[in-house]
């Protein structure tokens, strides 16, 4: 199998924009959804919930 490279400018590779046209709304959103547990994994490891808790109190006005 040969290699092969092509060399184009920023922006000018409509290849990726049309792959990603081509698939329907929710297959992005599944591949989205993928990768950002990829992401988050790598970054945070195994921890998982919120890193801090917040309590919402209702004041009364004076």
């Amino acid at each position: 199998m040969e290699k092969i490279v092509k060399i184009v400018k920023l922006g000018h590779d409509d290849s990726n924009l049309i792959y990603w046209l081509s698939r329907s709304f929710i297959q992005r959103l599944e591949e989205l959804e993928k990768l950002r547990n990829e992401v988050n994994q790598r970054m945070y490891g195994n921890q998982q919930g919120f890193q801090r808790v917040y309590r919402v109190v209702k004041r009364e006005q004076c």
